[in-house]
């Protein structure tokens, strides 16, 4: 069976194979699935047993119109129709999407969702990679995203919020800010996909302003946030003009009778729903807290329903992907296959406590050698061969397995970037810039983890304003200049002021029916470019990491979202459509 599932993954190219080919594979029984990210809350038994009752009919007959089950989906979010196009699956918008919208080019962060960047390259477009940085968390920089954008003049810009597969989140004011500035692109995607699972705020969707600009796209997805990937439903937010567009190619019975089933019975599920999502974010946190405690791995934070880990140094994260699924039936992601990743990550899907557990058991016995094949992971003090992609980060930490000394940063930092052993940075393509040797910092005087730079994105990266200093030195070198005419003294140029402010946040206006639909926005006007500053970065905190931190850098789940990740969000009881959380699932309308 082993060698079965090896060639399962290998051939499934940037994804992983589906339930059903493993299930051939095996006795028929499926693994505990810790890789396909869906709610496992949702449908309730009772939910599934009235769709086993009504099986029979559900199969045999042909569903309604797409129109049909889209009005009734907007009647429960309280959308109006004409701003929606549901599709067979977010994966289906995205290719009418690539068809229709993406002109010739498209910018996306990376790692991401796969189709992001392989749906625009199948059809000859150039996708422009921007590559999140491991020594920053894998949290996107809009502001340089957006310099990015501009000095490649990408046309599309997507942004995934949060983002797969590392969960990061961006606040709801700052991707306003971003879709304003990129007003004159012909497209801006915000992939809202896994909205509904973050808690960092009380309505992060931006929805409502999507409706109301003339080049933004909002995807939602159902399958995942109801627990029903096989369905295959999700749907799209946009002016009535970009919506219509997509909408008009669609089948008319692109979506099945289990779609339109679903669809029509959630009005009489609300409180069922909004509770599976509460129940997801208790278990993110209790998962996050049993990872952090295995020696070497790092969790990083997360909104989404799952967890981004980097495997101790040594892992290989194919043979523990194997090693997981042959000797413990438990199905985790590698993410060596997704681009700006590595085989030293895996995206772990938030699971019940007693399947946490078992993932965890699994864990300590193929990584620390507990099982009758022994470790993943070599001894601390033979170090190891093995590459991540970050040859710094393994070079820094290989001798104490991922704990990290301020000798090894001082050694590091004295052979410079020419270091025995690290590569020299690859040539930049027409896409993604492949980011070089990160440069060393000098290590802090705390005594904790050594932080590695951030690494270079060699000839395409952009440029950084540089950190103004809190107070002027005493003694300030005058700048270089050329030698001065005799009394003719140069006169001193006043730097051009930049922007601070990204335009004003359009006020939202909510929809107080599904029969007032928003006017067709004006011509887009190019927003002036913001400056870095305008962008809030996030604050890393100081002193001793808290036990129990998630991820590098001392920023737990809780301090992302500003709580100390033990109060219960507020309980609510919806009974009908004219109550059902809003389209980020987050809030009640009135």
């Amino acid at each position: 069976m082993a060698d079965n599932v090896t060639s399962l993954f290998r051939s499934t190219a940037a994804h992983s194979p589906s339930m059903a080919a493993l299930a051939r594979e095996s006795d028929g029984a499926g693994p505990v699935d810790f890789c396909i990210p869906c709610n496992p809350y949702f449908p309730t038994p009772a939910m599934f047993e009235d769709m086993a009752t009504r099986l029979r009919e559900i199969i045999t007959y042909y569903p309604s119109s797409a129109d049909t089950i889209t009005a009734e989906l907007c009647s429960l979010l309280q959308l109006p129709p004409q701003c929606v196009a549901m599709g067979n699956g977010s994966t289906e918008l995205i290719t009418w999407i690539d068809h229709l919208l993406v002109r010739e080019s498209l910018a996306v962060p990376v790692p991401t969702f796969g189709r992001w960047t392989d749906q625009p390259m199948e059809t000859g477009k150039r996708v422009d990679m921007f590559p999140l940085q491991e020594s920053g968390g894998f949290a996107l920089d809009l502001a340089q995203y957006a310099e990015f954008i501009r000095a490649r003049g990408t046309k599309v810009a997507v942004i995934c919020n949060p983002n797969n597969p590392d969960g990061g989140f961006l606040h709801k004011h700052a991707v306003v800010q971003f879709m304003d500035a990129m007003a004159d692109l012909d497209l801006v995607v915000i992939d809202e996909s896994f909205l509904e699972f973050a808690d960092a705020e009380v309505e992060p969707s931006v929805v409502q302003e999507a409706m109301l600009r003339p080049n933004v796209i909002v995807l939602r997805s159902l399958g995942k946030n109801f627990g029903l990937h096989g369905i295959r439903f999700g749907y799209l937010v946009a002016n009535p003009a970009l919506a219509g567009r997509v909408r008009s190619m669609l089948p008319k019975w692109n979506l099945n009778s289990f779609a339109e089933h679903v669809v029509f019975m959630l009005k009489e599920h609300g409180t069922e729903y909004q509770q599976s999502l509460h129940q997801v974010r208790r278990d993110r946190m209790d998962m996050s807290g049993q990872l952090s405690s295995l020696p070497g791995l790092t969790v990083y934070p997360s909104q989404g329903n799952f967890l981004f880990v980097r495997l101790p140094v040594g892992a290989e994260g194919t043979v523990v992907r194997d090693r997981m699924l042959t000797e413990h039936r438990l199905l985790v992601r590698e993410c060596g296959n997704k681009i700006g990743s590595s085989s030293r990550f895996l995206r772990l899907v938030v699971r019940p406590q007693v399947d946490v557990r078992r993932l965890v058991s699994g864990l300590e016995q193929v990584l620390y050698g507990t099982s009758r094949r022994g470790a993943a992971v070599p001894e601390q003090a033979t170090g190891t061969g093995y590459s991540s992609g970050t040859a710094a980060i393994d070079r820094l930490f290989s001798e104490t397995n991922g704990a990290g000394t301020q000798g090894l940063a001082a050694q590091a930092i004295g052979a410079g970037t020419g270091a025995p052993g690290l590569p020299a940075a690859p040539a930049a393509g027409i896409g993604m810039p492949l980011p070089a040797v990160p440069s060393p910092v000098p290590v802090g005087t705390d005594g904790g983890m050594p932080m590695p730079a951030a690494a270079s994105s060699g000839p395409q990266q952009m440029p950084q304003q540089a950190p103004q200093p809190l107070q002027p030195p005493p003694m300030q070198s005058p700048p270089m200049q050329s030698p001065p005419v005799p009394q003719q003294p140069v006169p001193q140029q006043m730097p051009q002021q930049m922007p601070q402010q990204m335009p004003q946040q359009m006020p939202q206006h909510p929809l107080a029916a599904p029969a007032q639909v928003p006017a067709p926005a004006p011509a887009p006007v190019p927003a002036p470019m913001p400056a870095a500053a305008s962008y809030p970065s996030p604050q890393m905190p100081t002193g001793p990491t808290p036990p129990g931190v998630p991820a590098r850098g001392g920023l737990t789940a809780a301090q992302v979202r500003g709580t100390d990740g033990l109060s219960q969000a507020p309980g609510a009881s919806w009974s009908g459509a004219q109550s059902w959380p809003e389209a980020a699932g987050m809030g009640q309308l009135s």
